[in-house]
């Protein structure tokens, strides 16, 4: 299981990372969610990872 945190605003941030913040159910800085360690959500977090914390649990 993957803990995902967002840390920064997306704010100014390309349409297209905006959406995958959205699919990842990341809304506003400070948003947390549990998500499975599948190769989609890998893929999907490494997009915008700058944005994110990632912690393996």
């Amino acid at each position: 299981m993957l803990q995902i945190k967002l840390i920064r605003s997306p704010i100014g941030m390309n349409p297209k990372s905006k959406k995958v913040l959205e699919s990842l159910g990341l809304k506003r800085p400070g948003d947390s969610v549990i998500k499975a360690n599948t190769p989609q959500i890998r893929g999907a977090v490494k997009k915008v990872l700058p944005f994110l914390i990632v912690d393996e649990t």
